[in-house]
């Protein structure tokens, strides 16, 4: 069985360091900053800058106990950490979904109830939930790759994506599916092979007089391209995983 690779890259992926850098400063905000003089990127406090320059430096200290990836911050590993402990501290008030970030339910109600997404792309309009997503999104236009594989010099988007790639030099496969002992080097492809266990099929054709539902979002891609050729469409998952899913498609 091929893994499935679809969905590697897509924005919003868990573990991505594109996430804002706690102190940041951000658009609008006023009073003294510290920049950074690799980057130039502004905080608040010296704190927050030393820890960005860790990423700079590549300091990584904290390893997690069961795959041993390695964080710049406590507070990344005990993230990660709930990724083998299944625990999600933060339910929506509105539903029953729960999730392991502060940040995913947050976009996840901007998403699903209504409230409000702050991110817009000037470009083509598309809205955000996240202004990780907003950044990464903003690549497609610029065609910026920041992330730079330094065992082949392929570029990247995304960290994770680079993250996922470099397993395919390693042969790292750290996502093991508990029902059937199989191994995937991405936990997005472990996700979908875990559909294929449970019957589940979170993406939707979004056209009104078509039903068709799938496992995953290339499957979904297929089927609009071949059926609904010309449609731009937004997809999101119907599922209370961890990961959502903001990739716009122009599908000629």
């Amino acid at each position: 069985e091929e893994e499935e690779e679809e969905e590697v890259g897509i924005l919003g992926a868990e573990d991505d360091e594109e996430e804002e850098e706690q102190g940041e400063v951000q658009e609008g905000e006023m009073g003294e900053t510290l920049s950074c003089c690799e980057c130039n990127k502004l905080f608040k406090d010296v704190s927050s800058l030393r820890r960005h320059e860790k990423i700079h430096k590549g300091l990584k200290p904290f390893s997690c106990i069961f795959c041993s990836k390695t964080f710049r911050q406590a507070t990344q590993l005990k993230t990660h950490l709930r990724i083998h402990t299944g625990e999600k501290p933060f339910s929506c008030s509105s539903c029953d979904k729960c999730f392991a970030q502060k940040c995913q339910l947050v976009a996840h109600r901007r998403m699903h109830h209504g409230e409000e997404k702050p991110y817009t792309c000037e470009r083509c309009g598309f809205k955000f939930a996240t202004s990780s997503n907003y950044k990464i999104h903003i690549r497609l236009h610029s065609g910026e790759k920041p992330y730079v594989c330094d065992i082949c010099g392929q570029a990247f988007a995304q960290s994770s994506t680079l993250t996922y790639h470099k397993r395919r030099h390693t042969g790292e496969k750290p996502y093991q599916c508990d029902l059937c002992g199989m191994s995937f080097s991405v936990s997005s492809s472990l996700i979908a092979h875990a559909r294929k266990h449970t019957g589940e099929t979170p993406y939707r054709c979004s056209q009104s007089k078509c039903d068709a539902k799938f496992v995953t979002s290339s499957e979904l891609k297929k089927h609009m391209r071949r059926l609904h050729p010309g449609w731009c469409i937004c997809l999101v998952a119907e599922s209370g995983s961890a990961q959502m899913f903001y990739l716009v498609f122009l599908l000629c």
